[in-house]
């Protein structure tokens, strides 16, 4: 059934269903799946659920929003109320250039969707919603539960036939990314955040996104000592670090002259909510952190407009133009932040290309020239400016002060608080 079916008759719907919610008859549908291309050309697996658990999903993640927020620590970024991914960029940037870090750990947990374990995630969410108790946020705890685990329980459908989940959560359900939350938090952010006060002998960073997970520290002993910790701590919870994705690289504002010394060349990079991190040196040769939108997504995208464009070769020129001013900013929208001007000229130069392109296809006869496709770009696509403001300034507004534990001693925990 589609929004505008379900649109007809709607108050009455959705009190049938409160009320199947509440009598406790109500049935979870097993997930649609469906697969997207991901960067490096593999599929990535989603489930897309029934029109009615979404709804039902939607209002539990309300609730259990409401009580988590209280708990959930500052450093995790990931698909929470008032955040966002430049928050966490924003945050990551500010710990690697105004705190003392010489490495980074880009750490990678292997198919975490797909091997949460259902038995740990009930018990982490009965944390704060018991099966006992009076109603919290005016639902019985036990329903809240019990409605967790049809989701986990009830499968995907694919080809036809119902496959039942044992572990994971799907990816594109409303309710995964919250879940996600609750589950890291208790198997990473509190243990980090004891680790950090028991163990550490310098200067420690930690940005969290959902699964992506990237921490800076001062000394190298700390960063090899965390990472075989966390190594440990995930397998605890049915969960791996990816063994070649995982890496510990020299990066800060002494790795370039270090390994120099060393002979070792330029410092690595690491790649992190879309962008490459780089380290660079300003006009006056002082360390600065470079941000430059990673080159494989940017193919991506251009590929995407290619096929789109194939498919709209025929519709009208002002038809693609508004189609394309939209794709054009939208792209801006994300990647226009500080130091990546280049990129920006480098996908609406791509753009241009394709459409030229595009166009000289629609017929054999068609003379668009090289001043004629000037023309429409001119037209139709924005010019690359920077819209985001240096990452410093905004994480100040922000968080106009660090919370009263993020410095305890000669350790610090950067990102947005404790």
């Amino acid at each position: 059934m589609r929004w505008a079916e379900y649109g007809q008759g709607l108050e009455e719907k959705l009190k049938a269903l409160h009320g199947r919610v509440h009598r406790g008859s109500y049935r979870a549908l097993p997930s649609r799946r469906r697969y997207i291309p991901k960067p490096d050309g593999r599929q990535r697996p989603l489930g897309i659920a029934a029109l009615e658990d979404k709804i039902v999903q939607r209002a539990v993640v309300e609730v259990l929003n409401a009580i988590h927020e209280e708990d959930f620590l500052g450093f995790s970024y990931g698909f929470r109320p008032g955040r966002s991914q430049h928050d966490a960029l924003d945050a990551l940037a500010v710990g690697i250039t105004r705190t003392q870090v010489n490495w980074i750990l880009d750490a990678d947990i292997r198919s975490f969707f797909d091997t949460v374990s259902h038995e740990w995630l009930i018990r982490f969410v009965e944390h704060r919603i018991g099966d006992r108790g009076p109603p919290a946020h005016g639902l019985d705890p036990w329903g809240m539960v019990r409605l967790i685990r049809k989701w986990l329980k009830v499968g995907v459908m694919e080809e036809g036939q119902v496959k039942p989940a044992t572990v994971g959560t799907p990816q594109g359900a409303v309710i995964s990314p919250l879940l996600a939350n609750i589950y890291l938090h208790y198997v990473l952010d509190l243990w980090a955040r004891q680790w950090r006060h028991r163990h550490a002998q310098g200067n420690v960073i930690i940005v969290r996104y959902a699964d992506d997970l990237v921490a800076g520290f001062e000394h190298r002993t700390d960063a090899e000592r965390f990472l075989a910790a966390l190594r440990e701590r995930l397998e605890s919870f049915a969960l791996s670090l990816h063994p070649d994705k995982t890496r510990l690289i020299e990066f800060g504002r002494h790795a370039a002259a270090n390994r120099e010394r060393g002979g070792l060349g330029k410092p690595e990079t690491f790649n992190f909510l879309g962008f490459t991190h780089i380290c660079g040196r300003t006009r006056n040769g002082k360390f600065s952190l470079q941000r430059k939108t990673r080159r494989d997504r940017l193919r991506a995208k251009l590929r995407e407009v290619k096929e789109t464009l194939r498919r709209r070769l025929h519709a009208a020129i002002d038809d693609q133009g508004t189609w394309l001013r939209q794709v054009v900013t939208g792209y801006f929208a994300y990647h226009a932040v500080p130091n990546n001007i280049q990129a920006l000229s480098a996908f609406r130069r791509g753009v241009r290309w394709l459409w030229w392109r595009s166009l000289r296809r629609r017929s054999q006869k068609d003379r668009t020239t090289r001043r004629a496709i000037n023309r429409l770009v001119a037209q139709w696509l924005p010019k690359p400016r920077i819209t985001h403001p240096w990452p410093e300034k905004r994480f100040a507004v922000i968080h106009p002060r660090r919370a009263p534990d993020a410095r305890i001693g000669h350790v610090r925990f950067c990102a947005g608080g404790a």
